[in-house]
């Protein structure tokens, strides 16, 4: 079984960081009350935080034993890593699903940034980012996880779609990936500065809609063929 080595020293750290991506598929056994565990994790972690947080309440929260959930997982950071990478997975595997990728570019775009604004505010999303931004400095392996779960996994889909669309002549980019950056941070226009700095939680659809509106009309002023 993998072991996260503790304490981590900074020259230690990269090669650290790029095994702990790959955690869930090259590091932990899995077993028949595996998805148990990660369901109890997910509550525990968002109702508790990461630091708050520890393996007994996993395992009560669980319905499983210290020692099931330690043959599956060797500490709370793995967990972490894996329960980040699960859900953020399962959201993006479900957007792609409801998206019809043959419609216009508008309507596609459209239901992109809907899927990606309804993350970013969901108590999930908005816990995760603050708990791996208030470890970022004990524990970067947790930012890492959710960075290349989330942002990355959003670049590579949208990137794909944005190179297919302008294969058939339907936009005109070069750079697939700056231009789904730049969609991304259109989408977060307004949202994202009031969930960083406490000042809104929960947005009615109407607000998220002119957001939406705003973000695809730019990018395709922009990038329409």
């Amino acid at each position: 079984m993998f072991v996260l080595a503790k304490p981590l020293n900074r020259g230690s750290r990269s090669a650290f960081l790029e095994l702990a991506v790959n955690v869930q598929n090259t590091a932990i056994r899995k077993g028949r009350k595996f998805d148990q565990v990660l369901a109890g994790a997910r509550d525990v972690f968002l109702a508790e935080g990461f630091s708050a947080s520890n393996m007994d309440h996993v395992a009560k929260a669980s319905g499983v034993s210290k020692a099931t959930l330690y043959s599956y997982f060797p500490d709370k950071e793995s967990l972490f890593i894996v329960v980040v990478q699960t859900e953020c997975a399962r959201q993006s595997d479900e957007a792609m699903e409801h998206i019809d990728q043959s419609a216009p570019p508008a309507v596609v775009l459209s239901n992109a940034a809907r899927h990606l604004l309804g993350f970013i505010t969901s108590e999930f999303g908005q816990r995760m980012f603050r708990i791996c931004v208030a470890q970022a400095d004990r524990f970067p392996e947790l930012g890492l996880a959710f960075y290349q779960s989330g942002p990355m996994v959003v670049r590579e889909k949208i990137g794909a779609y944005l190179q297919s669309a302008t294969e058939a002549g339907q936009l005109e980019i070069t750079d697939f990936d700056l231009a789904a950056d730049q969609f991304g941070e259109l989408c977060k226009a307004d949202v994202f500065p009031k969930i960083l700095f406490g000042v809104q939680t929960v947005f009615e659809q109407s607000e998220l809609d002119r957001i939406i509106d705003g973000a695809v009309s730019t990018f395709l002023a922009k990038y329409g063929a």
